[in-house]
């Protein structure tokens, strides 16, 4: 039996608010046995996504629809990794896989769960760098494309309103809505994103949501109104949103970071305007357009990142030890992009 050293990022307790390094989350190293039975594997991993709803996943949280992590085990999400080991014919050694990949250098997959990664042909000849699996053509963006495209019902003409326009999802989101002929109006919290917005993803207009009142900010960008809110936030801009928002305006809810953290919720106090602007609410987990339209996002956005006409912003963190910090601080709005943890070079 060989057994190897392998460091971890492990979830150690839950947080009520804000997650604190080393009380609910911290960096660890534990032995790891490599011997594989049939149908095992053994990955090396490359990548790992940062996304904000893994803070639902510290919670006890029975009813989500992802489970919760367990304590004392390692974080996961998506991931990108290359077998170094196996015993099942499904996965050659030096084959790259994809799929749901825990925070730690390597990952003794047992059978059963091996199926849930797929290999990714020709990953070492693709035209993209491998992150952009997990990234500019992962499922953020696909969650921006498939949203959009089948809640937001977008027109050409009509005005988008973008929350956290400069994350992982919002800054596709609103590419591709002036792609498709729409106005874009994007929120972010400090000047260097909202400058990002302006003069690299070209938006019509953008504000910083930490100046002054979101409502006035959204009235002075939008002043003929919205039809179409991509809401990552929750909380004020939504409320905000709604009172901008023109008669059939849809809400396309994708996150509620506002209220991930513990904050005192806010009471949106202007529901009423749903029912006389008949607008319409819904919320949509990634999976919702899988078959409909995951071929179609991923001809569609190659073909804008190869062109140049779409811009992707990554927020690259070197190492598992600065994993933690990386987390908080994407939660706390400090990070700048997609987050990908680079574990190791290929």
């Amino acid at each position: 039996m060989v057994h190897y050293n392998n460091k971890q990022v492990v979830f150690l307790g839950q947080p009520t608010h804000f997650p604190i390094v080393g009380e609910h989350l911290g960096v660890q190293t534990v032995q790891v046995n490599s011997d594989l039975k049939e149908n095992d594997i053994l990955l090396r991993n490359l990548y790992v996504s940062v996304d904000p709803y893994l803070r639902g996943r510290m919670a006890d949280n029975k009813n989500a629809h992802i489970p919760g992590f367990q304590l004392g085990k390692p974080f996961s999400s998506a991931g990108v990794s290359e077998v170094i080991q196996s015993r099942n014919p499904a996965f050659p050694i030096g084959a790259i896989v994809m799929g749901i990949t825990n925070w730690e250098e390597s990952s003794h997959v047992p059978a059963a769960a091996a199926s849930q990664f797929k290999v990714l042909e020709d990953a070492r000849e693709s035209k993209f760098p491998l992150r952009y699996c997990i990234g500019a053509l992962g499922n953020a963006s696909f969650t921006a494309y498939g949203s959009l495209k089948r809640i937001g019902q977008p027109t050409k003409g009509e005005t988008l309103f973008v929350s956290a326009a400069s994350g992982a999802v919002g800054q596709i989101a609103g590419q591709l809505a002036k792609l498709w002929g729409l106005k874009v109006v994007g929120s972010a919290g400090t000047d260097e994103k909202v400058e990002f917005l302006l003069k690299e993803l070209k938006f019509d207009a953008a504000f910083n949501y930490k100046k002054g009142s979101i409502l006035e900010n959204l009235r002075k960008c939008a002043p003929q109104g919205i039809d179409i809110y991509f809401d990552n936030t929750g909380g004020e801009a939504l409320e905000a949103a709604l009172d901008v928002m023109n008669i059939h305006g849809r809400v396309i809810a994708c996150g509620h970071i506002s209220a991930y953290n513990g904050q005192e919720p806010y009471g949106i106090r202007n529901m009423v305007q749903v029912i006389g602007k008949r607008i319409t609410i819904r919320g949509f987990v990634v999976i919702d357009f899988e078959k409909e339209e995951r071929a179609n996002f991923r001809r569609e956005v190659s073909e804008h990142l190869l062109k140049g006409d779409i811009v992707y912003k990554e927020d690259i963190i070197e190492g598992l030890d600065e994993a933690p910090a990386a987390f908080v601080g994407q939660l706390r709005g400090e990070r700048f992009g997609k987050v990908i943890i680079k574990i190791a070079d290929l």
